[in-house]
């Protein structure tokens, strides 16, 4: 079955995955990789990610086989959002809207850091990020 996916940095060498760390009740954590039924779904998702300030992601499709065999490799779950995904839970309202709070630095802004690069907020004008957000704020 066809999925997507968030992905950072897509197809470049720093390339991530976009996941949700939620807490378990035992006081561990969990990371939640979401797979979109609908890629209209995961790029509403990578638009409020963005609206939040938070790096752009890119939905980019995959076979769920292949996501779920990468997350079981590395302790991830995988969770299927259904097109037309309604929320049975406090906890599942995540799924259709980001966390207000994101980390604040990610493994590739460090790698950048470390080799002297500039990291990807730097390459975008803030011009061109207040227009973006405008854009989006409108179609709330």
């Amino acid at each position: 079955m066809k999925v997507y996916v968030l992905l950072f940095n897509a197809r470049q060498e720093n390339e991530g995955i976009h996941t949700i760390r939620l807490g378990t009740p035992q006081g561990g954590e969990r990371n939640i990789v979401m797979m979109f039924e609908s890629q209209d779904d995961a790029e509403r998702y990578a638009m409020l990610l963005e609206a939040q300030d938070f790096h752009v992601p890119t939905a980019e499709a995959f076979d769920s086989e292949e996501i779920e065999e990468f997350c079981n490799s590395c302790h991830y779950e995988a969770k299927l959002i259904p097109e037309g995904f309604v929320p049975k839970s406090p906890e599942e309202r995540i799924f259709l809207s980001p966390p207000e709070t994101n980390l604040e630095d990610t493994d590739w802004e460090r790698e950048q850091q470390q080799q002297g690069r500039p990291s990807q907020e730097e390459d975008v004008p803030t011009a061109q990020l207040d227009d973006i957000r405008r854009r989006l704020e409108g179609l709330l």
